[in-house]
């Protein structure tokens, strides 16, 4: 991989910010023409530096208010156990994110439901049905004070 030059992290951070941004004012903003700006987004592309682009939603306006965190503790930690796991946890689309953390408890898991209800289904139908799970503790959250933060590039 190439090293990143200040072009590049440039170019990055207004991405972040920018995703639709036009080549060509994508361009102008970091003093490039826009070949040069074209070759260096594809090279960022196939370096696997920019992963994709998509489009933010309203969770609330869609009907999605309710923010949970959920940390699980897993009945055994062996490879096979945490496979498992990870496996079934990535075909439940009602999971945004789900993170391995070291300390009191195996997984750290972001979902977004309708409301309190409908957490509970989610909890019994899916969370406590996943392979090894023995315990869990939500937080739902009251506030989301900052969300989808960029990297300080």
């Amino acid at each position: 991989m190439q090293e990143l030059d200040r072009t590049d992290r440039m170019m990055l951070a207004i991405l972040q910010r920018e995703g639709r941004i036009t080549n060509l004012e994508l361009s102008d903003r970091i003093g490039l023409s826009p070949t040069a700006t074209s070759e260096r987004m594809r090279r960022l592309l196939k370096e696997g530096l920019v992963t994709g682009f998509g489009a933010r939603l309203d969770p609330h306006r869609l009907g999605f208010g309710l923010l949970v965190f959920v940390e699980v503790l897993l009945d055994k930690t062996t490879p096979d156990v945490f496979d498992r796991f990870a496996q079934a946890v990535n075909r439940a689309p009602e999971v945004l994110e789900c993170h391995m953390v070291a300390g009191g408890f195996d997984y750290l898991v972001k979902t977004r439901v309708r409301d309190m209800a409908a957490y509970r289904d989610f909890l019994g139908k899916v969370l406590l049905g996943l392979p090894g799970v023995r315990e869990t503790r939500t937080y739902a959250v009251m506030e989301e004070v900052k969300s989808d933060g960029p990297l300080p590039l």
